[in-house]
């Protein structure tokens, strides 16, 4: 009987020493820690959320949970507008996860993030340009992503609030004078945006401006090209009695100089 005991010690011992945490135990504690961060989210506590997921991250830095973790703390961050954390992080996350299987919904909180600093048209319109320029990745990287749709109505309104900041500065020079400055702000609101909502009333801007310089056949080139585009518009009705007043019409599109021949090419499918 001694003999059998002192046989079996040694296995008794090596088992205590050498069996390790069940797997199991491990995974429902991850996922513990990921749920309790998702209900954390679900009740609006975005701060306590992230903290959550951030000790997720560093109990199991190389784990699923742990990478869907960092998307929650993109998302968590964008809801508290929070928005240059959200950028940060949604730009550390594509960087370090290329493949991720979801990696349209990073790209889409990032441009949100900047679509949602979008100031006034008075003020810098520098994350207007970044939230133009993020929706349109966003298209050309995903085009079947389910973001893609709503990333092409951002970029329309993105465009024209850009062409908006254009035609503001460009009514500011007429004001004062200043024709041809005047005049290059609405060309570059029409040529640059060209599907935007500001494009008719561009056009009538630079037939007022030319106009008022007594540069008639440019006038009515211009008056040409709103015509052409903008048949049924309150502005091409402007502009034609703008021209009646000199005793001037629209030029005929063949009768067209290379600047409107330029311009009909650029913008004929704004309407489309």
């Amino acid at each position: 009987m001694k003999k059998i005991i002192i046989l079996l010690l040694p296995l008794i011992l090596t088992a205590c020493i050498t069996t390790p945490e069940p797997k199991k135990a491990i995974t429902s504690d991850v996922e513990t820690l990921y749920n309790t961060g998702i209900n954390q989210i679900k009740s609006g506590d975005y701060q306590t959320a992230i903290e959550s997921f951030e000790n997720l991250e560093r109990q199991y830095p190389y784990s699923q949970w742990a990478t869907r973790g960092q998307t929650m703390v993109t998302y968590a961050n964008f809801k508290m507008g929070e928005y240059d954390e959200a950028i940060l992080t949604a730009e550390r996350f594509i960087r370090l996860h290329p493949g991720y299987k979801n990696l349209d919904y990073l790209y889409y909180l990032r441009a949100l993030s900047f679509y949602y600093r979008i100031s006034d048209i008075t003020r810098d319109q520098g994350y207007t340009q970044d939230a133009l320029d993020a929706f349109k990745e966003i298209t050309y990287r995903f085009p079947a992503s389910q973001y893609a749709r709503d990333a092409k109505l951002k970029i329309t309104l993105c465009e024209a609030h850009l062409a908006g900041r254009e035609l503001m500065v460009g009514r500011f020079y007429q004001k004062q004078g200043r024709y041809l400055a005047a005049i290059n702000r609405f060309k570059n609101a029409v040529q640059t945006y060209e599907k935007s909502n500001q494009t008719p009333e561009a056009l009538y801007r630079i037939v007022e401006s030319y106009l008022a310089l007594g540069i008639h056949s440019e006038a009515q080139s211009a008056a040409a090209v709103l015509g052409y585009n903008f048949p049924t518009s309150q502005w091409y009705k402007d502009a034609y009695k703008l021209l009646n007043e000199k005793n001037l019409e629209p030029k005929k599109t063949k009768d067209t100089s290379n600047w409107l021949e330029n311009f009909v090419k650029g913008v004929r499918n704004i309407a489309n």
